[in-house]
């Protein structure tokens, strides 16, 4: 993988759920230690928060205690590391990483020299991000998750396939786009099957809500696309009354019902072993007035 641009210092809630299963390590490794924990680090320093296995990689808690404590849509995840994804935290993430600290606005011109930028929340294992990022090397894709697994496999595939268009986000979604991009800068948001939280004392926590929607809705570009997938009908219900309830944006599909798959998404692992399940898959394209 290239060099990455530097942004350029400037001023300045849920990451979803995975869109992939657990995938094998695709650079080979028997594995890191498993019984490797997260520690809290020093009050201050660049390394607060870091984990101690990976010292230049994601921290545990970007954020820190300088934003608010609210419910979130997410559950951190920070299974076992394979020594490949492990290796490409420790050597790629001080390059092509991001952790959602909420302190500054990102530069997202000097980011991604330029591109138009996609934020995808939830990645899972990430070969569909790699995938899509591969076969659409004029966007830029900013992946945001909390799966450490998952980012270091992603950072691997980016390398592997050579990709300049990619940086991976570690932390809480809301805060990277509350505090950390402009409005109106992104060219699209994507939102892949989700956690549907399928428990009812837990709808609360499910990240598609309309307060959610009219953030991410300030963020976007006019014309640019939200897309959302899930596999959980009632969750697919509920993302496609509160997107239709959003005045900024509209539906594209015809009578304004789900749409077909777009030809840009592969199918996941994830979608894949849903429909093993009998589950039906619903894509939502809305677009920003």
């Amino acid at each position: 993988m290239p060099p990455a641009p530097t942004p350029a210092p400037t001023s300045a809630e849920p990451a979803a759920g995975c869109a992939d299963g657990p995938a094998g390590d695709p650079v080979g490794g028997i594995g890191a230690p498993a019984g490797s924990t997260a520690r809290p680090g020093p009050a201050s320093g660049s390394r607060s928060g870091r984990r101690l296995l990976f010292p230049e990689g994601p921290a545990v808690d970007p954020a820190g205690s300088h934003h608010e404590r609210r419910i979130r849509s997410f559950r951190p995840r920070r299974g076992r590391v394979t020594a490949g994804q492990g290796e490409a935290l420790r050597r790629l993430w001080p390059t092509w990483g991001l952790d959602i600290d909420g302190r500054s606005v990102l530069d997202l011109d000097a980011f991604f020299g330029g591109l138009p930028v996609v934020l995808e929340i939830g990645f899972g294992m990430g070969e569909a991000t790699a995938e899509m990022a591969a076969t659409d090397p004029g966007t830029g894709i900013l992946a945001a998750d909390v799966h450490t697994p998952g980012q270091g496999n992603l950072l691997a595939l980016a390398e592997r396939a050579g990709l300049t268009n990619l940086r991976v986000a570690n932390g809480d979604a809301i805060i990277l786009l509350r505090e950390m991009i402009e409005p109106g800068a992104l060219a699209g948001l994507r939102v892949y099957f989700p956690d549907p939280w399928p428990k009812t004392r837990h709808h609360k926590r499910r990240l598609i809500q309309p307060e959610f929607v009219e953030l991410a809705a300030a963020r976007l570009a006019p014309g640019a696309l939200f897309h959302c997938a899930t596999d959980w009908e009632p969750y697919a219900e509920q993302m496609l009354e509160v997107l239709s309830a959003c005045p900024e944006l509209e539906n594209t599909a015809a009578g304004g019902g789900y749409a077909p798959r777009p030809a840009f998404r592969p199918m996941t692992k994830f979608e894949r072993a849903g429909i093993g399940k009998g589950h039906r898959v619903h894509d939502l394209l809305f677009r920003r007035r």
